[in-house]
């Protein structure tokens, strides 16, 4: 049962792991989302009841009824965050706490029920504990975690359910581009909007993400990598990518990003808007329309664009290309601004370099 901010957790190690060679194989080249550890969190509520059943157990296959309430009204919300193995042999994650706090975000607007904070940031560290042989050893390979929660109730009817089932998995990954660290290309929809004021841009649930999956298809068709989307009002504003935010930066240095509002607050954008402020660089949010974007970039004011999120980190955008046209950013290439401001944020997440901010959560 719950207590307070915390969940006692039942511990159910798996009686039969992924043996250690081929763990190993699988940790090659794990891609993103592909390859996943021994064990995952499960922690299930009830209305009138709380939180009760929280267990780290057997990564398997999740029974649900033909019926569950989530199969047909969406109630689902997620995180995703890291953790790193760093060149002292400690184990870290980035931020836990502000995930926490916008899972409990995402549930207010989901209409589901808040799981305490304390007790989100604790079944990370437990998986992590007992899967810490799954965290890759490489500079850019991590152990991408996936807290989630979803409305298990049986029943067909639209209110919010009274049953949910918190999981928590964890995948090791390498770099999320099949390329690397390269600048990526992205296609303006013309078609196709991701959040309207009011909606549910602001929460991560997966119907965000699901209404993108289609501009998706149409940005790969064009060459590239991701799309970006406008407003759904005037579609004429910048909002932000398939998956991530987006910065732009200017000539003199100024870093600019469109306001919350109808887009996710990214805890990878927040980190970005104060090491640059403590750079001594102007951090500006504001809109930004696509004419605006394409005519200072022509003329030269913009000089660098980048994408930013916890599955890439920072990732520069070589080539904006919409119905009639492309232009470039600065040459094409990873830009001096975006490649230091990421430089800078990596080796925070790795433990190379001493962290002033309290961002750095040690594990192990």
């Amino acid at each position: 049962m719950s207590g307070g901010d915390k969940l006692d957790f039942e511990i159910r190690p798996n009686p039969q792991p992924v043996p250690a060679a081929e763990r190993a194989a699988l940790m090659v080249d794990p891609g993103f989302g592909r390859v996943f550890t021994d064990h995952m969190v499960t922690a299930r509520y009830a209305d009138g009841k709380g939180w009760y059943e929280a267990r780290v157990e057997a990564r398997a296959p999740i029974q649900m009824d033909p019926a569950s309430a989530v199969l047909h009204y969406a109630q689902e919300i997620f995180e995703g965050l890291k953790a790193y193995r760093n060149a002292d042999g400690t184990v870290t994650m980035f931020r836990p706490e502000a995930n926490a706090a916008r899972f409990t975000t995402s549930a207010t607007r989901l209409a589901m029920p808040h799981l305490p904070e304390g007790a989100f940031v604790d079944s990370l560290r437990r998986l992590i504990s007992i899967d810490r042989e799954w965290i890759p050893r490489d500079d850019e390979g991590s152990l991408y975690l996936r807290p989630f929660m979803f409305a298990s109730e049986v029943f067909l009817g639209v209110r919010p359910a009274m049953e949910y089932l918190y999981v928590v998995i964890a995948s090791p990954v390498g770099s999320y581009f099949k390329h690397g660290i390269k600048p990526v290309n992205v296609w303006v929809s013309p078609n196709y909007t991701r959040a309207a004021p009011g909606g549910t841009g602001a929460a991560k649930c997966g119907g965000n993400y699901a209404a993108s999956l289609l501009p998706q298809q149409e940005a790969a068709a064009n060459g590239c990598d991701q799309v970006v989307f406008l407003d759904a009002v005037e579609q004429r504003w910048i909002d932000e990518l398939g998956g991530m935010n987006i910065f732009f930066v200017h000539d003199d240095g100024t870093l600019v990003t469109p306001p919350l509002g109808t887009i996710l607050p990214g805890i990878t954008r927040e980190a970005i808007m104060r090491l640059a402020s403590e750079d001594g660089r102007a951090v500006i949010e504001r809109p930004v329309s696509f004419d605006e974007w394409r005519a200072d970039a022509e003329a030269g004011r913009i000089r660098e664009a980048f994408a930013c999120g916890t599955a890439a980190v920072i990732t520069p955008i070589g080539e904006v290309r919409f119905e009639g046209g492309s232009f470039k950013l600065g040459d094409g290439g990873s830009g001096e601004v975006t490649m230091g401001l990421r430089k800078r944020l990596v080796d925070i997440q790795r433990g190379r370099v001493a962290d002033p901010y309290g961002w750095v959560h040690k594990v192990l």
